[in-house]
């Protein structure tokens, strides 16, 4: 985080939170011994002071900015201590609004209300609604620690899809689609590596990748640079850019250094022999027939993610191949441009929201908080002919978990209807 000033106001907010947290601490352990408590109380203000310490400190020493470990785990345990306070302090204000209100009863009708509370007495806190609070709270961060253990989990989902435009010559074509690789994220190669066996262990046609393959830096992917070589396929592994891919999100010394930093992005793509796509497509020809591949750079039409794709650019020479298919790192470009400016693409192939990696998935059911702000955020989307695959990502950023939606590969089976 760049402002110092906004870590310092996330800092105040905290502070008046754990003030606020620790009168339902008091409460619910009145019951205790005397040593019990003061151990509760020393324990619950050390965690906060150096939850504040950490945060405060970080803008100042490099070497936290710089540790994986520092910035995948303790951030995601500060961030987890925060909400989890945040939804205990939710509890608590409506049993401080239900104080207050029978407070001024037994002030504004003293001959019932004061006999019911006792002359001048507030109402006591309730010791159930402290449960309450600090159990939600403690269960949502008991939930996210759990988080940590999935984040290489990796969960294929295969899915068959009819298009009475597409060839015969291509009927049966099996393609797999990954994104969100994240790279400056991963620690554990040897669980990288199972990941990319399950990927080839499905012998696809084609594969697609939908961006952002680092967090922000070209040298976070030279550890895992040979790994993700070994996707091969026989009509290709084809890339494009997400908006982290750019640097955006980072300081650099200079312009030249940034626009070096995405040229060397950009060429290491090439050397891992994926065919990355910069606002251009690729026709594939089987017994006469063609289908082609577009790609455009990062659209995205939600919040400040930058608009550097050129839909005009990539369908050039594509007008009279009978089936299209798009990778578009965004899914808002969907909704935005594809469905109403270029309705003869027939797939787009998205990613970027990693389902927000926070969760409730079954086989009749998802939601995650990431759907107020992305109409199309996980899976198949269909409007007309025109469909859209949202993939939950490879990797991760942020939070180095997964709840309730797993990292994905995608595996999509194309007949003709």
């Amino acid at each position: 985080m760049r402002s110092t000033g906004t870590l310092f106001f996330i800092a105040a907010i905290m502070v008046l939170l754990d003030f606020y947290v620790y009168q339902a601490i008091k409460t619910v352990t009145q019951p205790l011994s005397e040593r019990v408590r003061m151990y509760i109380h020393v324990g619950f203000w050390l965690i906060s002071v150096l939850t504040i310490f950490s945060l405060l400190a970080f803008p100042f020493v490099p070497a936290l900015q710089q540790s994986k470990l520092f910035r995948n785990y303790v951030f995601a345990i500060l961030a987890g201590l925060f909400i989890a306070k945040l939804i205990a302090a939710t509890i608590f204000l409506v049993d401080d609004i239900r104080r207050t209100g029978w407070w001024a009863i037994s002030k504004v009708y003293r001959s019932t209300g004061g006999q019911m509370l006792g002359d001048g007495q507030m109402v006591s806190r309730s010791v159930f609604l402290s449960w309450i609070g600090l159990g939600l709270g403690s269960t949502l961060f008991g939930t996210m620690l759990f988080g940590f253990r999935n984040k290489y989990n990796y969960q294929v989902k295969k899915i068959q899809l009819q298009f009475a435009n597409l060839p015969k010559a291509f009927d049966g074509l099996k393609l797999v689609q990954i994104s969100d690789v994240h790279s400056g994220s991963l620690q554990d190669l040897s669980a990288v590596n199972k990941g990319i066996d399950l990927i080839l262990k499905q012998n696809p046609d084609i594969i697609f990748f939908t961006g952002d393959l680092v967090n922000d830096r070209a040298t976070e992917m030279e550890p895992l640079k040979a790994s993700f070589a070994r996707l091969k396929a026989p009509l290709g592994v084809y890339s494009t850019l997400g908006n982290h891919d750019y640097g955006d999100y980072v300081q650099w010394p200079n312009t030249a250094a940034k626009k070096d930093n995405l040229a060397a992005l950009i060429n290491l793509h090439k050397e891992m022999g994926w065919d990355i796509l910069m606002n251009e497509n690729r026709i594939i020809e089987k017994a006469g027939e063609q289908i082609a591949v577009l790609g455009i750079e990062n659209w995205g039409a939600k919040g400040r993610f930058p608009k550097y794709g050129k839909m005009e650019q990539a369908v050039i020479g594509t007008e009279q191949v009978p089936f299209k298919m798009l990778l578009s790192h965004d899914p808002s470009h969907w909704d935005a441009q594809v469905k109403t400016t270029y309705k003869d693409i027939d797939i787009m192939f998205a990613g970027h929201t990693h389902g927000m990696q926070f969760g409730l998935e079954n086989p009749y059911f998802k939601w995650s908080p990431v759907k107020w702000m992305y109409k199309q955020w996980a899976g198949l989307y269909e409007d007309g002919n025109q469909k859209l695959y949202v993939n939950r990502g490879f990797g991760f950023i942020g939070y180095p978990g997964r709840v309730g939606i797993m990292p994905e590969i995608t595996v999509i089976e194309f007949t003709k209807a």
